[in-house]
């Protein structure tokens, strides 16, 4: 699998190696930790060089590919053509290599942002047909591959698979509190809670919702979507199925903090150019399909996600 190493990647290569039916590589720009090293083999490349593709890929009969720049909203904002540069080189890269060597199945982990502008709640797979084009480099980024994905099947007969994983949270990411936004919206506002912000600070109304998913769901929708069969050549939303607005997540966190709730207080900055104001999938087709479902309750998610954060950013 590629980007194995950032935090959805190392919930995939945990529930992976859960699994006695995969012998796991990793393969990443960036070095793995010392677990990962001693349970899988490791290839560490720039996967938007050819030849470091087909090597990352040599010998696997199958692929999930993850390998991308991602972030919070001041992220796409920031980088755009760096992340439109940069992810569809690797996708690219990785696709032509899977049609090189015949793989049997390639697993695309796209984003939900490429619904960004969506307009049917809860969003369905078979809204993409319908849903313009996302705005933000990043969600047209995500929805390229997902393009690129299909041409590889109907052009060389490359299986695939798409998962779309919503608003993904869990232990594993450090956002930098000298720049807001940067990280995704959870770890974001906790750092900001932990470190005693009042009022706390959140962009445009609060009035946006996200559907929120641990990681360790995610990562389990993937790997089930990886083995099943009758997920070839399908796209499933890989999510909870619990829409909250921007401040309910935010007094969700306050408490999860340990600060007192009457004290509770939102500061509203000003929004970005995208900021998509309802996500709020459709999670049937995993649950039939796959017989998927989320199962980490948002609440001990959060206090989970908390108790990590507070052990790495403030300890």
């Amino acid at each position: 699998m590629t980007g194995g190493v950032g935090t959805i990647g190392t919930a995939v290569v945990r529930r992976l190696l859960r699994d006695p039916r995969w012998e796991v590589r990793v393969s990443d720009h960036r070095p793995a930790p010392a677990w990962m090293r001693e349970s899988c083999e490791i290839h560490t490349a720039d996967l938007r060089e050819q030849a470091q593709a087909g090597a990352a890929l040599d010998g696997c009969t199958h692929a999930i590919h993850l390998a991308a720049i991602v972030g919070g909203i001041a992220n796409f904002h920031k980088l755009p053509f760096t992340l439109t540069e940069v992810n569809n080189a690797l996708t690219g890269a990785l696709l032509r290599a899977a049609v090189d060597q015949g793989l049997e199945r390639l697993l695309y982990v796209s984003s939900s942002m490429v619904f960004e502008r969506a307009t049917q709640f809860p969003t369905t797979e078979a809204h993409l047909d319908d849903c313009p084009a996302p705005r933000s480099a990043y969600g047209f980024s995500k929805l390229a591959g997902e393009v690129y994905t299909r041409a590889a099947h109907d052009q060389h007969g490359l299986a695939y698979t798409i998962c779309r994983p919503f608003n993904a949270y869990g232990p594993g990411e450090l956002p930098d509190p000298d720049e807001p936004g940067i990280a995704h919206a959870l770890p974001d506002l906790i750092v900001k809670a932990l470190s005693g912000q009042r009022p706390l600070q959140i962009f445009g109304s609060g009035e946006q919702t996200r559907t929120l998913t641990h990681v360790d769901d995610i990562a389990d929708g993937i790997v089930t979507a990886l083995a099943a069969p009758a997920a070839e050549n399908e796209d499933f939303n890989i999510s909870a199925s619990r829409e909250l607005t921007i401040e309910q997540l935010a007094r969700l966190v306050w408490e999860a903090c340990d600060r007192e709730p009457e004290q509770f207080e939102l500061a509203h900055l000003p929004s970005f150019e995208v900021d998509v104001q309802r996500r709020w999938p459709s999670v049937e087709k995993a649950r039939t399909v796959l017989g998927w479902e989320a199962r980490v309750e948002l609440p001990a998610g959060v206090e989970q996600t908390v108790s990590w954060l507070r052990e790495h950013q403030l300890g």
